[in-house]
């Protein structure tokens, strides 16, 4: 696999050729995906669940996020990868600025941040920094609390509304990726075609020009199975070769099923 960048995402989308993306934590599993083709790798506040034992993502810290960034790092170096925020690192624009430098340092790519409108002007600050943005829409897994529990979101038609005019005002304030998780496939799909930049969809659909799963589930090692993931491991027998089923199934359109 060649080194994996922004302008090689935006490419492919052009293309209309879809890539996959996967959470890793440490070193060797990074090290897997990079063998396995894997075009991005997020370094998730997820691993507050199926690292840490936490049942949510709200525990995660910065020291979390910047040590397994950095293990990530170290595995790694040909995906493109992301680091998310953790919960309230980034509660005002200064505060997001000095947190981003600190995953980017521990060797992210990318950082990525959960919320809306109210984030605009910070998106803007740090792509005037040169730090490139993920924002991500639709359930926010940080505000699982406000939002009563995991849920689909957008399913009416303000809500969906508010999700692709949200979408469309970070795009402009300079978000580089966005994550859309857990809405209906036609507003994932409506605003995948109506935005410039890639949009990574997970329990969104196949409309999107991206997938990203949680390495634990496509591995079978997570409690509950989300509805939206996949065992890859059951039918390949290695870690690698689940990785590679989960990459061929994003491109060829076979994953998700609709």
């Amino acid at each position: 696999m060649k080194n994996i960048n922004l302008t090689s995402l935006k490419a492919m989308k052009a293309a209309g050729e879809k890539f996959a993306v996967l959470t890793a934590y440490d070193a060797s599993f990074a090290r897997l995906a990079e063998l396995a083709g894997i075009e991005v790798v997020l370094v998730g506040d997820s691993l507050g669940n199926v690292v840490l034992g936490y049942d949510s993502t709200v525990p995660v810290t910065m020291d979390d996020m910047c040590h397994h960034t950095q293990a990530v790092a170290r595995g790694n170096s040909k995906s493109l990868i992301i680091a998310d925020f953790p919960f309230m690192a980034y509660a005002s624009e200064l505060q997001a600025l000095d947190n981003a430098a600190a995953l980017m340092q521990a060797g992210a790519h990318m950082v990525k941040l959960e919320g809306g409108a109210w984030l605009e002007e910070t998106v803007l600050l740090l792509a005037e920094r040169g730090i490139p943005v993920c924002a991500h829409l639709g359930l926010t897994p940080q505000s699982v609390h406000k939002l009563g529990g995991y849920r689909v979101q957008g399913k009416d038609d303000a809500a969906a509304t508010q999700i692709l005019g949200d979408a469309v005002l970070l795009q402009e304030a300079g978000a580089d990726l966005l994550v859309l998780e857990c809405v209906p496939t036609p507003l994932a799909t409506q605003i995948s075609q109506t935005l410039d930049i890639p949009v990574i969809g997970i329990g969104a659909g196949p409309g999107t020009d991206g997938q990203v799963l949680v390495l634990y589930d496509i591995l079978g090692l997570s409690p509950r199975q989300p509805r939206f993931s996949k065992n890859f491991l059951a039918e390949t027998g290695s870690i690698q070769g689940a990785m590679e089923a989960f990459a061929t199934a994003v491109r060829a359109g076979s994953f998700p099923e609709a």
